[in-house]
């Protein structure tokens, strides 16, 4: 049985001030605009396989995270348009160098009583071994990714 030290869970959560509906739609419906939002994070975002927002497609997503040019082939798992939510499977890249499996859920929640959204990324991943480290600056990478996000939806209106 697999030890549990090489299994994890980290999330991030972030408030914006844009609508729920207009962030999930960056991400479910047309992610390959969120390197237009956060160009220093996110270079390009290329659908290889299926339709946007559509569960089974594929997508490759170029990227620098700790200054390093990295590259990402994941797989839309689930589209929950009502609750705002999609999961992406990594299935090739820098993270499967160190991760044997690596998801991550996406929901945007609106904020209770005003304006704006809560933006909730949710890591669940299993190490290939204990060796290496949780992937703890995801967290600041995606937390300003988010703020990124949010500043371009806003410019837009």
């Amino acid at each position: 049985m697999a030890q549990s030290s090489l299994f994890g869970e980290l999330e991030v959560e972030v408030e914006i001030k844009s609508s729920a509906a207009k962030f999930y739609h960056m991400y479910a419906g047309t992610p390959h605009h969120v390197a237009n939002a956060t160009p220093r994070n996110v270079q390009a975002c290329d659908l290889h396989d299926g339709e946007w927002g559509e569960v089974g497609s594929i997508i490759f997503w170029n990227y620098v995270h700790d200054g390093q040019a990295k590259v990402a082939k994941e797989r839309i798992e689930v589209v929950e348009p009502e609750k705002k939510l999609v999961k992406f499977r990594v299935l090739e890249g820098d993270l499967m160098e160190e991760f044997k499996s690596f998801l991550i859920t996406i929901q945007v929640t609106p904020k209770q009583g005003g304006s704006g959204s809560i933006v909730k990324w949710h890591f669940e991943y299993e190490k290939i071994d204990e060796n290496i480290s949780h992937p703890e600056t995801l967290l600041p990478f995606f937390a300003d990714m988010i703020k990124e996000i949010d500043e371009h939806l806003l410019s837009e209106e």
